[in-house]
């Protein structure tokens, strides 16, 4: 079963995550990419929050799950970076969030690391600390879709 994600829903839901987040005061947005990358720009808007990166995982080839997941990109955390929001559109196996938040616990255990998706299935292996919709189908967001 899928669900098609409108541009209308996506506006509706990423007003609700930025009331959401506001009071967490973070510095910087990290986007997953790609499924992070529409959103967290439509919250950096929202946040006014100019330090937006990024960082591509890979463990879906369209709805196929691969054997392992692949982490690319870098982080780069100035020193005065306390707080980070990590951004991505659906904790969908979780597997991906879960990977990229204990990487970076790891990896840079003075800042403090707050997930938020727009979308969280119950059957996840990591439940986001900020999350919007539950999902019961294979969401189909509308920037996957309305510009093929």
């Amino acid at each position: 079963m899928k669900q098609y994600y409108s541009y209308t829903a996506f506006s509706k839901d990423t007003r609700k995550l930025i009331e959401k987040t506001k009071p967490l005061e973070v510095q910087t947005i990290l986007a997953i990419a790609r499924g992070g990358l529409t959103l967290s720009h439509a919250m950096a808007e929202g946040l006014q929050i100019r330090d937006v990166q990024s960082i591509r995982t890979e463990l879906y080839d369209k709805e196929a799950k691969r054997s392992c997941l692949t982490l690319f990109g870098e982080c780069m955390f100035t020193a005065n970076i306390k707080k980070v929001l990590v951004v991505d559109d659906i904790a969908d196996s979780g597997e991906t969030l879960a990977f990229i938040m204990e990487y970076l616990h790891e990896r840079f255990p003075e800042i403090e690391f707050t997930s938020c998706t727009l979308f969280y299935k119950k059957s996840s292996v990591y439940e986001p600390d900020i999350w919007i919709n539950e999902a019961n189908a294979w969401i189909e967001f509308f920037w996957e879709k309305d510009f093929i």
